[in-house]
């Protein structure tokens, strides 16, 4: 089933949902709500870390505060939803400023809630640990976490949320290309 001709196909980015057992909001149970309770149309999700595949028709602030105030209200689980569409995933992609990284799934783009501080990664610079690396592309901040990857990072989310000034959920490369696969429009192929 397909939305309205102005629906465009987007990625609503849950933060920290379905992590070390905390912020338990269930896929199958959050894709019915949104079925029943919003205007979304084609709602799927992909994995149970909270990405929403769906289109949205209309004001994506919108959608991304009645989603957010539906997940506290059933669930008891108040996240930032961040919304991306297919187009921005892909310049997102296409901005990646490290491609020369060792593993891309240690490669993550956090896709900010508004835009970061001034100097924010001026303030996170001395927090990298040897081998990070950390890059501000439009409204997404990227990281390379090296070879010791996220768990010994000394980017928390206090740190990161302190420096930027904003809320913002990360997705790895791996995560971030099945993103735009997904959000890809159905006649992309032809």
């Amino acid at each position: 089933m397909t939305g309205t001709a102005g629906a465009e196909r987007c990625a609503l980015l849950l933060r920290a949902v379905n992590v070390s057992g905390t912020g338990r909001v269930p896929m199958a149970e959050l894709r019915s709500l949104l079925a029943e309770r919003t205007e979304l149309q084609s709602v799927s999700t992909y994995i149970a870390s909270g990405n929403i595949i769906c289109e949205v028709d209309g004001d994506h602030a919108a959608a991304c505060a009645e989603v957010r105030m539906l997940i506290a209200e059933r669930f008891g689980v108040d996240t930032p939803v961040i919304l991306r569409t297919h187009d921005q995933l892909v310049a997102a992609l296409a901005a990646n400023p490290f491609p020369d990284a060792a593993l891309d799934k240690m490669v993550h783009v956090m896709f900010l809630e508004d835009a970061a501080a001034p100097g924010a990664v001026e303030q996170l610079t001395p927090r990298l640990q040897p081998g990070e690396r950390a890059a501000l592309i439009g409204p997404d901040l990227w990281i390379d976490y090296g070879d010791g990857g996220v768990a010994s990072t000394k980017l928390t989310k206090g740190v990161l949320d302190r420096a930027l000034g904003t809320a913002g959920t990360a997705r790895n490369l791996n995560t971030l290309r099945k993103l735009i696969e997904l959000t890809a429009p159905a006649d992309a192929g032809t």
